[in-house]
């Protein structure tokens, strides 16, 4: 069993939304996507998929693109993203894969995962500047990043639990937004992390830059991104060892 990462599907199977606005790799992006993951993961690996998943605005619409997920293999751990305005509380999305019988889905949110030798854990994060916000409607951005942060460590504190029963894991984070990129360090994340012991951090949110390295470190915390067109739509293997 191995662990994979992937983020930014941004499926919209039900409602189509062109996205080759974002550069010419995402041309053909969905079927490009299941040729890959089909070619890299089996059954009995595990996805981590940290945000921006879906372009619906609800479950119900969402439903086309859960049920794309639910059809690839492995089973898929979920984050939140910035775009998935269809996230609901934990009950409710799981009751609904549930009732539309769509398995192989779950959630990461203020909870952990072991895996293999990896305990997986993360939230949504936030915008790395107040100024960088994209939203809807004007947010409080230190109120939002302090509930991110609050968030992490509620996921953080589900790790250490499984970590006592499991001594050899190391313990992961995905985040949706990048705690560190270019000049710019999120300190409250990378101390956060690194004061429970955090082996690596997974991010995705950046999209059609593809000349930077897949892996910096800030503090001694190696950070890497895994948006799906940074990897040309293959799940990573995520391997620390």
């Amino acid at each position: 069993m191995s662990v994979f990462s992937i983020s930014d599907l941004h499926l919209s199977l039900a409602t189509p939304k062109p996205m080759d606005i974002f550069g010419s790799r995402w041309q053909g992006y969905t079927e490009k996507l299941e040729k890959n993951w089909r070619a890299v993961v089996t059954e009995d690996d595990t996805v981590v998929i940290p945000g921006d998943i879906s372009w619906a605005m609800s479950l119900e619409e969402a439903e086309a693109d859960l049920r794309f997920i639910s059809s690839l293999p492995g089973k898929k751990l979920l984050g939140k993203g910035n775009h998935d305005f269809w996230w609901e509380t934990l009950t409710k999305m799981r009751r609904y894969l549930a009732d539309k019988n769509i398995t192989g889905i779950d959630f990461l949110y203020n909870n952990a995962y072991l895996a293999e030798d990896l305990i997986i854990c993360g939230t949504r994060g936030w915008f790395t500047e107040e100024r960088l916000q994209n939203t809807v409607s004007r947010t409080e951005y230190t109120k939002v990043s302090a509930r991110e942060l609050s968030r992490l460590k509620l996921s953080l504190d589900e790790a250490v639990k499984i970590q006592k029963n499991s001594e050899n894991a190391d313990i992961i984070v995905y985040l949706h937004f990048p705690p560190a990129f270019g000049d710019f360090v999120c300190g409250e994340y990378i101390s956060l992390m690194k004061d429970y012991g955090v082996r690596h951090c997974y991010f995705g949110h950046i999209h059609g830059v593809y000349s930077i390295p897949r892996t910096t470190v800030t503090d001694r915390l190696p950070i890497s991104i895994i948006s799906a067109d940074y990897l040309n739509f293959t799940p990573m293997l995520t391997k620390l060892r």
